[in-house]
């Protein structure tokens, strides 16, 4: 009987896992990650072999490892540019890049900032656990202004980079950012990120018990976190706070906490907009930080611009058909040609 007419069996998310041990610390919040990406694929219904995990080094580089598909753990800071010759030599792929605030914005901040200006049809998932754990605990790009660590034993005296605004800053058209316990949430986060067309990127909060543990306690603890996380949705005022009497409004260009009542309404808050082509108010959306502001989470930016994987590859078409296809060994004995006598 022929099986062509068949139909592909349903995936699900246990079909996306590997037969490797998983091995970060108990407690980290990459297993939460793992847990939502395969659950996002099944979702999807990615076939496993159209599917690429790059990573570059750190612990959150061992997540190819543990996904069955197709892989590769690359070295530091360099992720985005190996993504991006797969992208260009394998459009059909869907291209996945896992990386750490250390690996990202540190040794690699160049490839993670061109990859994000040329808006290679990639995925950039970054870790942000604001240390180094890997390594043992020195404080990292990401890590707040007098963090005291074994590299900082004084306090760091180091400006922390913003993800966000760094993305924004490079014209990033898909700019996200969830938490690792915030499962359903990281599950729509990491869905709308596969489904964008162009660089994805998506920042997400990640603990790290061993070294860093409690960085992020005032967006997880339930007793404070409705009023220290504002949730992002497009079109709708940005409203905030356990009893939901709190919101964002301009100032000018300044935004501030505002309570509703007496005199203010949702009409005079800030309203989101995902779409907007000018990127100022998700860019002064990522500077609101904890705790003057409550930290906001979900999608900042989701427009559509040229793809460069398109581009490069419309550009080897039009070559072929100017001057045919090339014969490789023609071009090596073309030109200057030296010969070397004993």
């Amino acid at each position: 009987m022929s099986t062509s007419n068949m139909p592909l069996p349903v995936l699900k998310p246990n079909d996306y896992a590997s037969d490797q041990e998983v091995r970060w610390c108990p407690g980290c919040g990459d297993y939460s990650i793992l847990a939502q990406m395969k659950k996002t694929l099944a979702t999807l219904q990615l076939p496993r072999e159209k599917v690429v995990f790059v990573s570059g080094i750190g612990c959150s580089s061992r997540f190819p490892y543990y996904v069955n598909t197709y892989g590769i753990h690359s070295i530091h800071g360099r992720a985005p540019a190996i993504a991006t010759a797969i992208k260009v030599a394998r459009p059909d792929l869907q291209v996945w890049v896992i990386t750490g605030d250390g690996d990202a914005l540190s040794i690699g901040g160049n490839h993670f900032i061109h990859a994000i200006r040329r808006n290679v049809d990639i995925n950039i998932i970054l870790f942000n656990n604001q240390i180094y754990g890997l390594t043992k605990g020195q404080y990292s790009p990401t890590s707040p202004l007098g963090k005291v660590t074994k590299s900082s034993p004084f306090g760091s005296v180091d400006n922390p980079a913003n993800a966000i605004s760094l993305a924004i800053g490079c014209e990033a058209t898909f700019v996200a950012r969830s938490i690792d316990v915030y499962t359903s949430h990281l599950q729509y986060v990491l869905r709308r990120a596969a489904e964008h067309r162009g660089t994805s990127f998506v920042e997400v909060y990640q603990n790290c018990n061993v070294f860093n543990d409690g960085a992020y306690s005032y967006a997880t603890d339930r007793q404070t976190k409705a009023d220290h996380v504002l949730e992002l949705e497009h079109g709708k005022p940005l409203i905030f706070g356990k009893n939901r009497d709190k919101g964002i409004r301009l100032n000018g260009m300044e935004p501030e906490v505002v309570e509703l009542g007496k005199g203010i309404t949702a009409d005079d808050l800030m309203f989101h907009d995902e779409k907007a082509e000018e990127p100022t108010l998700a860019y002064l959306l990522s500077r609101m930080r904890y705790p003057e502001f409550p930290e906001p989470i979900g999608v900042f930016r989701d427009v559509e611009r040229p793809i460069y994987d398109d581009r490069i590859n419309q550009q080897l078409v039009q070559a072929r058909e100017k001057r045919g296809p090339g014969d490789l060994n023609a071009l090596f004995n073309s030109g200057d040609v030296w010969e070397v006598n004993e």
